[in-house]
């Protein structure tokens, strides 16, 4: 067998890193947790999302506001391309967002994006974090909401921080504590 090159490892756990950058800031959105949202940026990040261009703090802010207007979130990451070059690296990374919320009239509604972040990472004293992050749209679409499947049934629903079961990890140690 032969032996992995200390660059190849460097590669390696750079991208799996910053894979874990990648879900970490889904996961922040969708459970409207805003020190986990915060936690994938340098101080010095810069954004541009086109109605935000700045700072990670005022965009943390904006984006968990922004998102509490809808009752649930779901970010889906599709491929991840990172591309390693010492202690900075290059990512493009494929998302579906699924918006559960309401228009005007009153009646529900599903709003879906499909894009890509194109990202710079840099790694500081052994940590890799979301330097440069910019979000492109590539389609978007509005659909009335059909959720006739939780109609009467007994399904556990997702939740925001803290109350969804990700933060209940008491109840995955003792299963009998489940309710």
């Amino acid at each position: 067998m032969t032996s992995i090159s200390e660059e190849r490892l460097h590669i390696l756990v750079a991208r799996d890193d910053i894979q874990q950058l990648v879900f970490t800031y889904m996961r922040g959105q969708d459970r409207l947790d805003a020190k986990t949202h915060r936690s994938v940026f340098w101080d010095d990040a810069y954004l541009d999302y086109g109605f935000y261009l700045g700072g990670p703090d005022g965009f943390v802010d904006f984006a968990q506001k922004a998102l509490t207007r809808y009752s649930s979130c779901h970010h889906l990451i599709g491929q991840v391309q990172i591309d390693v070059e010492g202690d900075q690296a290059y990512g493009e990374v494929y998302y579906q967002a699924f918006h559960k919320g309401v228009d005007e009239d009153g009646h529900g509604v599903d709003r879906i994006i499909s894009g890509r972040y194109i990202d710079r990472y840099e790694c500081r004293d052994g940590v890799w974090k979301i330097a440069y992050r910019a979000e492109l749209a590539d389609w978007a679409r509005q659909d009335t909401s059909l959720d006739e499947f939780f109609a009467g049934n007994q399904m556990p629903r997702g939740d925001r921080f803290p109350n969804d079961r990700l933060y209940q990890r008491d109840m995955f140690r003792d299963p009998d504590k489940a309710t």
